[in-house]
């Protein structure tokens, strides 16, 4: 009885081991709070994945040259509590966005804010973050 006790406890240790652990991260973990962007850029896709949306964006500079982002939201389940939905950031949208650069200097932000030309603004942070100027939840 001992053997078989034994052979269940390691079969649950090793399948408990081998399940993705996936962390819920803070905005100070990644994202620097004095590095704030602003940038306006074409939407080339969104991916709406659980634990947070993100945005890619393609920003063409004053020298020609593209710089292609991505921009952290919040989770889509927020994203679809505030309004948006599939269609809203679809590829070919230009929008501006502002938010806070990766510390690691990488084309990647943390997104608080998306302008739409006509002056739309959605917020598509993450709250409970720690991000500066986050907005509760509602």
């Amino acid at each position: 009885m001992r053997t078989k006790l034994s052979v269940v406890i390691l079969g649950v240790a090793l399948l408990s081991a081998a399940v993705p652990v996936v962390a819920h991260h803070s905005f100070a973990a990644e994202y620097d709070a004095q590095k704030a962007v602003k940038f306006t850029g074409t939407v080339t896709s969104m991916e709406w994945i659980n634990p947070h949306a993100w945005i890619h964006i393609d920003v063409k500079k004053p020298d020609g040259k593209v710089e292609s982002w991505m921009v952290e939201a919040g989770a889509p389940n927020a994203l679809l509590r505030r309004g948006f939905n599939k269609q809203s950031l679809i590829a070919g949208t230009v929008v501006t966005v502002e938010g806070y650069q990766a510390k690691d200097g990488a084309l990647r932000a943390n997104g608080r804010d998306i302008t739409y030309p006509d002056g739309r603004k959605l917020f598509v942070g993450s709250a409970g973050t720690g991000a500066p100027d986050e907005k509760p939840e509602k």
